[in-house]
């Protein structure tokens, strides 16, 4: 039976929830578990006063977060193994820096999704905020592996300064995708933002909505038309797990702008052609 932690009461108030790690828990006791310190704003308290505690995650390494969570922060932070449900929505800084594992959200996440997420998925199956796969401000690298799935719709600033990994928007997208991105690949299949890989070093960005392609920096420049062969190994991926996709895709041919020329011009947006 999974390590299951419900919500008594909906608050205002953050939560913040760093502390219950799952490579900690899985050694402790139900009432060690209970005893972990949390912060309900700034104030110090344990775990039992705001939740319900059952089950254990010493089996089967797996912690299901039940009750509306959205104040609830940092869900996940530096997960390292095993796997985490959330069965309402989620707070901000879900999977903030995790390792390894699995994270699955079954509302709505909030802004920080996966920020500096070192490998490991996340999946939301409604919407995000902003940042998602981000740097925090100051830092030179957002994340730098695993994958980020999103069903629903995302904020700005997705992929900010991403190293490594992949991000999958199946909704509308926000502003400046891949802004500062060293790498990786950013997929978005639903209405666009403006200023797409503005300073973008190298990594890809692609649109599948062709009736609402965006409108690209001048910094960046078209280079040919014809049907990426990588493509398609992602999108039998992203379909095998059930991603809201459409199959016809997988045919598709698209327009490929490289830039950010004020910086090396190696990244690449990718818009899928009309028809």
């Amino acid at each position: 039976m999974p390590l299951t932690i419900q919500l008594q009461t909906k608050t205002s108030i953050p939560i913040e929830v760093d502390q219950v790690r799952m490579e900690t828990i899985r050694a402790q006791t139900l009432d060690q578990i209970r005893k972990t310190e949390i912060f309900l704003g700034n104030e110090k308290c344990n775990l039992a006063d705001l939740f319900s505690v059952t089950g254990s995650a010493s089996d089967d390494s797996e912690i299901i977060w039940e009750g509306d969570c959205e104040k609830v922060k940092l869900i996940g932070t530096g997960l390292t193994e095993g796997s985490i449900r959330v069965t309402g929505n989620a707070g901000m800084h879900l999977g903030a820096e995790m390792k390894s594992g699995t994270i699955t959200v079954e509302g709505n996440a909030s802004d920080w999704l996966g920020a500096e997420m070192k490998g490991g998925s996340i999946t939301v199956k409604g919407n995000a905020g902003d940042l998602t796969g981000a740097a925090y401000r100051g830092s030179l690298r957002g994340m730098t592996g695993g994958e980020i799935f999103i069903h629903g719709n995302a904020g700005d600033e997705i992929g900010h300064s991403m190293r490594r990994g992949l991000i999958a928007i199946g909704g509308q997208s926000g502003n400046v995708p891949g802004i500062n991105m060293i790498a990786g690949s950013i997929f978005l299949f639903g209405k666009s933002g403006i200023r797409p890989g503005a300073g973008m070093k190298r990594g890809t960005i692609c649109y599948f909505d062709s009736e609402s392609p965006p409108e690209l920096l001048p910094t960046f420049k078209y280079s040919n038309t014809d049907q990426p062969l990588f493509l398609n190994f992602y999108l039998k991926e992203l379909i095998k797990r059930n991603f809201p996709i459409n199959e016809n895709y997988l045919a598709s041919w698209f327009s490929r702008y490289n830039g950010d020329f004020l910086e090396t011009g190696k990244g690449e947006i990718l818009i899928r052609a009309a028809g």
